[in-house]
């Protein structure tokens, strides 16, 4: 069913207060987010909920029976997952609205042409935004429809999809942005309450690492962090490289 009614105030994307904020799908040449998106995907309804999964992986050496298991390593995170239902109705006009959408859905998944005969072919990357919301750069890595309502003729008019989104850094992502040799192992967008020292004690399990979070991003105040910012954490095996 359609999700709820949702009201956002302040922020230019938002409108003006009381105003109903719309999702909507961003769709982006590969590579950058940046800038203008090419199309935007609607949703005709806003989704009732957000589903983000984010997965930590520890490895845990085998150990001879008789002796005790050493503690586990952090070896890095998953990327970030979304997953997000879109209600699609068309029993107002009983036309082929539903089955464009869903295409246009799939289309997400299928490598855009200019990258087609490339070496790294890459499907268009999306970013979902939804009033003062505005989530992390993504490809959609798997669009699930079920249709539920078909006209006499057999039509498609009413379907509910599954989009999975999985996060996609930015090529900027991948070195030091002063220097250029920092392997950056994954990204973080800000939100309120975080602070260097809690992502440093999550990503590393040492809080007092914070420092190196704060050079990798060019920070001259951890007390002064603006949430929605995208922050850079270095590798592991590269802490206290500089």
């Amino acid at each position: 069913m359609p999700g709820n009614a949702f009201t956002v105030s302040g922020g230019a994307a938002g409108g003006s207060p009381g105003k109903l904020a719309h999702a909507e799908l961003e769709v982006h040449k590969p590579g950058n987010t940046a800038g203008m998106p090419e199309r935007t995907i609607a949703f005709q309804f806003n989704p009732k909920e957000l589903a983000v999964t984010k997965t930590a992986k520890w490895k845990r050496d085998g150990q001879p029976k008789a002796k005790k298991s050493g503690p586990p390593t952090f070896t890095g995170s998953d990327p970030l997952k979304l997953t997000i239902e879109m209600f699609l109705d068309a029993t107002d006009t009983m036309d082929s609205t539903v089955v464009k959408r869903v295409e246009e859905l799939f289309t997400c998944c299928v490598p855009t042409p200019e990258t087609v005969d490339t070496k790294t072919p890459s499907t268009p990357w999306v970013v979902l935004h939804w009033g003062d919301l505005r989530g992390f750069q993504a490809v959609v890595t798997n669009v699930s429809a079920k249709y539920t309502l078909f006209t006499p003729g057999g039509t498609p008019i009413r379907a509910v999809c599954t989009v999975t989104l999985e996060e996609m850094p930015s090529d900027v992502a991948k070195q030091n942005p002063t220097s250029g040799s920092l392997v950056v192992r994954d990204v973080h967008q800000l939100v309120a309450g975080d602070s260097l020292e809690s992502l440093a004690y999550h990503t590393y399990g040492d809080p007092g690492l914070w420092r190196e979070i704060a050079t990798a991003n060019n920070i001259d105040d951890p007390m002064r962090l603006r949430p929605g910012r995208t922050v850079l954490l270095p590798a592991p095996e590269e802490l206290g490289h500089g």
